[in-house]
């Protein structure tokens, strides 16, 4: 099943960062997953969190910029290899991968991978043919 990512820009600057997280908690909004990627002049974090609809709305209240994107919430074992088959998989089936970021959902037992992939659809359809579980919510 594909979820909802939000991307949210910001400016370099020390304690936005915690502005942010602190306007999500203030909210009631639970984060379930958080990356952030930086240039020179700004930030993209992107987060999965329990409610989508209610992030957008107290982010962009608070004047953050904010975008949505499908990702893959796929799950495999917490075990050696587990990401390098998923990656074979989608190498195997043509599938674009623009990033990726990973969450350990119980040691020893699963882990999730969030994937961005340029057709959400068809990584679908290949994580589903193939006997992988995806997760809506984590």
């Amino acid at each position: 099943m594909k979820i909802q990512q939000i991307s949210i820009f910001l400016e370099n600057a020390a304690g936005r960062l915690a502005e942010v997280t602190k306007v999500l908690k203030d909210g009631g909004v639970n984060l379930r997953a958080i990356m952030i990627a930086d240039t020179a002049d700004f930030g993209i974090l992107r987060i999965i969190v329990d409610s989508v609809p209610r992030a957008i709305e107290i982010l962009e209240r608070a004047q953050f910029t904010t975008k949505t994107t499908d990702v893959l919430a796929v799950t495999v074992p917490d075990s050696v290899g587990s990401l390098a088959g998923v990656l074979q998989l989608f190498e195997k089936n043509s599938i674009n991968i623009e990033y990726l970021y990973a969450a350990l959902e119980k040691a020893g037992e699963t882990a999730i991978i969030i994937f961005k992939v340029e057709d959400v659809e068809k990584g679908l359809a290949v994580v589903d043919a193939n006997g992988l579980s995806t997760t809506k919510d984590f």
